[in-house]
């Protein structure tokens, strides 16, 4: 299923984009959104993301490099290392409220970022019939130099009534 995938669009918030009154509050962050049209016929969720795991678009370190289509790093993570098997279905609220902590961790956002945000992340949340949390990795999963994220949250939104699976990645740097 996994070259059946087809990457759809991105969208990548930097939160350096947005006046914020304590320039210290943004640090690195962003989120970075990456929508996949599922097939007409797809598996189930373990079967999904096996799929986006094969798929191109999941080989990127998220430290500058982009997508490396031989790449051996995800996030802070041995791409090897990560399986199905290492996310866990969470809830709407779970994810959200895990979401809405990293972001407000400084303190409140300029409107207009809480505005993109909620289109580009809670919106989908919302709209999601399942979702997976990356959680279960260990120090062992983390790769030569994959410290250099300091919070990296990731989840996979399947929405079947889109036809589409997002893999959504907040991350600070």
């Amino acid at each position: 299923m996994e070259n059946q995938l087809a990457h759809e669009a991105s969208a990548f918030i930097n939160f350096r984009d947005y006046a914020f009154q304590d320039p210290r509050s943004h640090g690195f962050r962003w989120v970075d959104v990456k929508h996949l049209r599922l097939p007409a016929e797809s598996g189930g969720g373990r079967e999904l993301l096996a799929a986006l795991i094969g798929h191109e678009q999941f080989r990127n370190d998220y430290a500058g490099g982009g997508v490396l289509a031989e790449g051996s790093r995800h996030g802070p993570y041995w791409l090897r290392l990560v399986t199905p098997d290492v996310y866990e279905a969470v809830s709407r609220e779970k994810s959200a409220h895990v979401l809405w902590g990293w972001v407000n961790q400084f303190g409140d956002v300029p409107t207009e970022l809480e505005t993109d945000l909620r289109q580009e992340v809670f919106d989908r949340l919302a709209a999601a019939d399942h979702i997976y949390y990356l959680s279960g990795l260990g120090d062992e999963a983390v790769h030569d130099w994959g410290r250099v994220h300091v919070d990296f949250h990731e989840f996979v939104l399947i929405d079947r009534s889109a036809g589409r699976i997002t893999l959504l990645v907040a991350a600070d740097d």
